[in-house]
C-alpha cells in the first residue's frame, strides 16, 4: 500500500491508515474515502520563496515536470526546488538528485499548495563519495490539502548530509526520510521545526540505518502545538550488528500551547553492536511560566513575550542551518509565523 499507488489506481484502499504501525498517527484511508480526479494543469505560479537565492529553479506543479537534479563531480550547485500544487486533484512526482564525488549542493525545497488536494512526492538522493547536501525544506501547504513527501538518501564514505524540515502542516502532511548510512565516517544531520495551528497536522518521520563503521548522526526536532492542531514525530535509528563506533543522538521537544492540541512522539533506538554511542531525549510541555512573567514584568504584552519565547525554542533548529541565506529566509518565516 501507498500514496503514490492509490493515486495511480485512483484506489483508496490503496492509502496507508491507522492499522499500518508508522502510519497510525497520520490515517489517509480513514480520512480520504475516494481519490480525487488527476490534478488539472496549473497556470503561472509566481515566485518562490528561495528563488533569489538558487542559480536555477526547478518547478514540479500539480505532478508536472518531474526532475533530475544533478551535479558533477567537484561541482557546487544551488537549486531551489518547488513543489506547487493547486486545486482540489490528485497527483504524484518523483525527483532524482545525484550528488558526485566531492561535489556540493544546497537544495532549496518549497512545498506551496492552495485548495484542497492529494498529493505525493518522492525524492531519491545519491551522494557519492565525499559529496556534501544541505536539504532545506519549507513547506506551506494549504489547510485543507493532504500530501506526503517521502525522500530517500543513499549516503557514500565521507559525504555530508545535512537536513532542515520546516514546517506549518496541512489537513494532513506527513515528511518522511529515509537514509542509508554507510558509516565510513559519513555524517549526517536530520532536523525539523514544526509550527501547527488550527486543526493542522504534520507528520515528521524518519528512518536512518547505520550499516558500517564510523558513522555520525545528529538529529534534533522541535515543534509548537496550538488551538487543535496535532504534531506527529517519528524517529528511528537503527544501528546494524558490526556498524560498531557509531555515534547517533536524537532529540525531540515540543511545546503545547492550548489544552486541545496533541502531540505524538515515538523516538526509537535499535542497536545491534556493542561499540557504540548513541542517545535519544524526548520532552513534551509547555512555556516556562517563570520566564513568561518575567518578561511580563519588563513591560512586554502576553502575546509578544509568547512569541518570544516560542521563536527562542525552535531557533536552536534554525540556527543548525549551514546556508546563511536560506537560514535568514526560514527565520522570517518562522518569526511570521509565530507574530501571529
Amino acid at each position: 500500500m501507498s500514496v503514490a499507488s492509490a493515486i495511480r489506481i485512483r484506489d483508496a484502499a490503496e492509502l496507508p491508515g491507522k492499522r499500518d504501525e508508522d502510519w497510525r498517527w497520520t490515517d489517509l484511508r480513514g480520512l480520504i474515502r475516494e481519490v480525487p480526479p488527476a490534478s488539472a494543469p496549473t497556470g503561472a505560479v509566481g515566485a518562490g520563496p528561495f528563488d533569489a537565492l538558487a542559480d536555477e529553479v526547478v518547478v514540479v506543479a500539480n505532478g508536472e515536470g518531474a526532475a533530475h537534479v544533478s551535479v558533477e563531480p567537484h561541482g557546487k550547485r544551488i537549486v531551489a526546488l518547488r513543489i506547487v500544487s493547486r486545486g482540489d486533484g490528485s497527483h504524484a512526482a518523483r525527483v532524482s538528485i545525484d550528488v558526485e564525488a566531492d561535489a556540493k549542493l544546497r537544495l532549496l525545497e518549497s512545498y506551496e499548495g492552495q485548495g484542497g488536494y492529494l498529493s505525493q512526492t518522492q525524492l531519491v538522493f545519491s551522494l557519492g563519495a565525499g559529496a556534501q547536501v544541505e536539504r532545506i525544506v519549507l513547506a506551506s501547504d494549504d489547510a485543507e490539502g493532504v500530501t506526503v513527501s517521502q525522500a530517500e538518501v543513499q549516503l557514500a564514505a565521507g559525504a555530508e548530509f545535512g537536513q532542515t524540515v520546516v514546517t506549518a502542516g496541512a489537513r494532513r502532511q506527513r515528511i518522511e526520510t529515509t537514509v542509508h548510512h554507510p558509516g565510513g565516517h559519513a555524517a549526517l544531520r536530520l532536523d525539523g521545526v514544526y509550527l501547527l495551528a488550527d486543526k493542522r497536522h504534520a507528520d515528521l518521520t524518519t528512518v536512518v540505518t547505520h550499516e558500517g563503521l564510523d558513522g555520525v548522526t545528529g538529529q534534533l526536532t522541535k515543534g509548537v502545538v496550538r488551538d487543535q492542531a496535532r504534531g506527529v514525530f517519528q524517529g528511528r535509528i537503527v544501528v546494524a550488528e558490526g556498524a560498531d563506533r557509531t555515534d547517533a543522538r536524537m532529540g525531540h521537544h515540543a511545546l503545547i500551547l492550548s489544552d486541545r492540541a496533541e502531540v505524538d512522539a515515538k523516538p526509537e533506538l535499535e542497536i545491534y553492536a556493542d561499540d557504540v554511542s548513541c542517545a535519544h531525549g524526548n520532552t513534551v510541555g509547555r512555556l516556562d511560566e517563570d520566564a513568561l512573567f518575567y518578561a511580563r514584568q519588563r513591560g512586554i504584552p502576553e502575546p509578544e513575550a509568547r512569541a518570544i519565547l516560542t521563536e527562542a525554542f525552535v531557533g536552536e533548529v534554525v540556527d543548525r542551518i549551514w546556508f546563511e541565506g536560506a537560514r535568514d529566509v526560514v527565520r522570517a518565516w518562522v518569526a511570521a509565523r509565530l507574530g501571529g
